[in-house]
């Protein structure tokens, strides 16, 4: 599985997903800019020292993703989605990606593909979960469709 983070903000969630990203051996995608610098402390310390071991990589623009990613199957996690994160069928070399803390996924992302838009169904009033939060929520049911490959 391939965890997509486009211009995440906080070092802290980063830090975590990276962390949720080994432990299930997933790669880290990073489209800039970042709200960060990775060699961040906060990001070091929330990846505790696993981030060495983390498969990441960087993009500078969502452009740059899609050109070093060609013919990818990209599912955006998002509040505006109209699919439920379950009631999709996920594949080993899929990606999901996940919008910035402040403001999500840009809309023109969002709709130039809008089938792929997945949503973590939220009781009324609730803006949105933590990101770290949501990305284990995601992975983890993409992991268990796909058999939970590789995992013990």
């Amino acid at each position: 599985m391939h965890i997509v983070l486009h211009q995440p903000e906080i070092p802290a969630n980063t830090g975590n997903i990276g962390r949720t990203c080994v432990a299930t051996g997933s790669s880290l995608h990073l489209i800039e800019p970042l709200g960060f610098i990775l060699n961040d402390k906060t990001l070091k310390r929330a990846g505790m020292d696993y981030w060495n071991d983390l498969d990441v990589k960087r993009y500078m623009n969502y452009k740059d993703f899609l050109n070093k990613n060609p013919g990818s199957r990209v599912w955006m996690a998002t509040t505006k989605g109209g699919i439920s994160y379950t009631d999709v069928s996920y594949s080993p070399d899929d990606f999901i990606m996940f919008g910035r803390e402040g403001g999500g996924i840009p809309e023109d992302i969002l709709f130039s593909d809008p089938e792929h838009c997945i949503r973590i169904p939220m009781g009324p009033g609730i803006r949105s979960l933590n990101l770290s939060n949501s990305v284990a929520i995601v992975l983890y049911e993409a992991l268990r469709q796909t058999g939970f490959e590789g995992l013990m």
